[in-house]
């Protein structure tokens, strides 16, 4: 398996995140058993989502929307932007927003307020990460992957500075071992 000489730890591998994946599956088709409207959040959840669609039973319709809050460094900004705007209404529908990782909370606090105000009939939040110690907003995810400790990752979607995202794992990024930093 490749591993770049920057990620010292691999925290969960391919099979662990799979099974996580399948397990959240079975849940989410339980709670919206009409069908469930995802919002896909760019670009670090795009991976998590298209595995977690193809084992969700039942009928899925897909969005994306795309926001920044980190830019090229290791912590959030704490300003959040719109850069994709949702292509369809969400008005009346069951949705269930999926996020690459909940930190501060900030971003997935501003997606549910302003997602919230398109009137949704149900509105959850699905998150592959979450790091409770970081959070500066009161918000949990309804759905979560794995809760990990305030270290930077990578992998899964989930980069630094662009890169990484094409890993099938989540490794722990140490700057100092990167050539480019």
């Amino acid at each position: 398996m490749y591993r770049p000489r920057e990620i010292s730890e691999i925290l969960f591998d391919e099979t662990a995140i799979q099974k996580r994946v399948a397990e959240l599956g079975r849940e989410i088709s339980l709670r919206f058993p009409h069908g469930v409207h995802v919002v896909s959040v760019l670009k670090g959840s795009f991976v998590f989502t298209a595995d977690l669609i193809r084992r969700i039973e039942v009928p899925v319709t897909v969005d994306f929307i795309g926001v920044s809050s980190y830019g090229a460094g290791t912590s959030s900004s704490g300003q959040v932007r719109e850069v994709i705007k949702l292509q369809s209404g969400i008005e009346g529908k069951s949705v269930l927003v999926v996020e690459d990782i909940v930190d501060s909370g900030i971003t997935a606090a501003w997606l549910m307020e302003k997602l919230g105000l398109q009137q949704p009939r149900e509105l959850a939040l699905c998150s592959f990460l979450d790091k409770p110690s970081r959070r500066t907003v009161n918000i949990r995810p309804d759905y979560l992957g794995f809760s990990i400790a305030d270290r930077f990752v990578v992998g899964y979607g989930l980069d630094f500075d662009s890169r990484y995202r094409h890993l099938p794992y989540i490794g722990v990024f140490d700057p100092r071992l990167d050539d480019k930093v």
